[in-house]
């Protein structure tokens, strides 16, 4: 394996992941990060010392004339676009900066691969959160969790895009960019609407990578806030899994007629915010201390995605269930200084 890839946001806790494995793997690669986000020095650090060479260039991808010349020096066969802002209450603080990284940012990575003249495969990192509450997938109360009333397979492709908070406006721009290069222009990309991932590396707090702050929280003794009931479902996927697929997607010769897909673990890997917690105490043996607060505007009761079409485009499905996930994340926690001082922060 020889191929170069260029990957956005590689110092996070997706990249790094991606990054790890495509080293071990023989890729050459080239991580671009602007090491805003917290963990983002250490992810890198880890890399350079756990892992093997790659090139990195601490560039904020809202740099168009950065970004360009990135691309006019490199000949890049794969792109995976993970740079961004993430998390929808800092999108409503600071609305101007998310629309910044999410929309223009991403644009610029695109207008760079089509003024290069290169031809890699782009794997874009879009939401779920592109198709808001989904009103129209109606949801039924159990006694400890909500499911879907008509949509056993989860949602799909087909559900209509409504985009809502700041943040779900920017990834929905960015979605339908990379989408409508890949028709006006032929660029080679791919629009991934990922749910929930977890997994080590993951410095979760409560209004992003809620799963790993859990995890930390049953770890610390600090209690876990719950928004609404705690019988909101997502589905898990974790880390190993998307980098299963992305790799999967690196690896294609010839493009498929689909070029947008919900991922997620599907209904299978699904669980509602107490089962997750329920699932963190049986590991540990130990209660996890809860206090509630008021349903966020927009929440889904339930959102799991209908991970089918990949599957029959691409054989692709995951394969690490919720218990093997949150053993590796809670072992992976354990190690952090500041999480067993008492010092992790949300």
């Amino acid at each position: 394996m020889d191929k170069n890839v260029l990957v956005t946001g590689g110092a996070g806790f997706i990249g790094s992941n991606f990054v790890s494995r495509a080293i071990r793997q023989s890729y050459r690669v080239t991580v671009v990060d602007n090491l805003s986000r917290r963990g983002a020095t250490g992810n890198l650090s880890r890399l350079y010392s756990q892992v093997g060479p790659f090139e990195f260039h601490e560039i904020d991808i809202r740099n168009q004339h950065a970004v360009d010349a990135l691309f006019a020096g490199t000949r890049f066969d794969g792109v995976i676009h993970l740079a961004g802002q993430v998390a929808v209450t800092q999108s409503v603080i600071d609305p101007r900066l998310d629309f910044e990284v999410n929309a223009t940012g991403t644009l610029n990575i695109l207008e760079a691969i089509r003024k290069s003249g290169s031809d890699p495969i782009l794997i874009y990192a879009s939401t779920n959160k592109v198709y808001g509450p989904v009103e129209d997938c109606p949801s039924s109360e159990l006694e400890d969790r909500y499911i879907l009333s008509d949509d056993p397979f989860g949602i799909s492709e087909q559900v209509k895009l409504d985009f809502h908070s700041p943040y779900g406006c920017s990834k929905g721009a960015g979605d339908q960019y990379v989408a409508d290069y890949r028709r006006i222009y032929g660029l080679r990309s791919y629009v991934l609407r990922q749910s929930c991932i977890y997994g080590p590396g993951q410095l979760g707090w409560e209004e992003q990578g809620w799963v790993a702050w859990f995890a930390m929280c049953a770890l610390s003794g600090r209690p876990v806030t719950i928004y609404g009931d705690g019988k909101q479902v997502r589905d898990l996927l974790y880390i190993d899994d998307l980098v299963d697929l992305y790799l999967l997607l690196l690896q294609q010769e010839s493009l498929a007629p689909k070029f947008i897909y919900n991922i997620g673990g599907g209904p299978n890997l699904s669980a509602s915010l107490h089962g997750v917690l329920a699932a963190l105490e049986r590991i540990t043996g130990h209660a996890i201390p809860r206090v509630y607060g008021d349903w966020r505007p927009g929440d889904q009761r339930v959102y799991i995605s209908d991970i089918r079409l990949v599957e029959k485009c691409f054989g692709w499905r995951p394969v690490r269930n919720l218990e093997y996930g949150l053993e590796k994340l809670l072992a992976w926690a354990k190690e952090l200084p500041a999480l067993m001082s008492g010092k992790a922060t949300g």
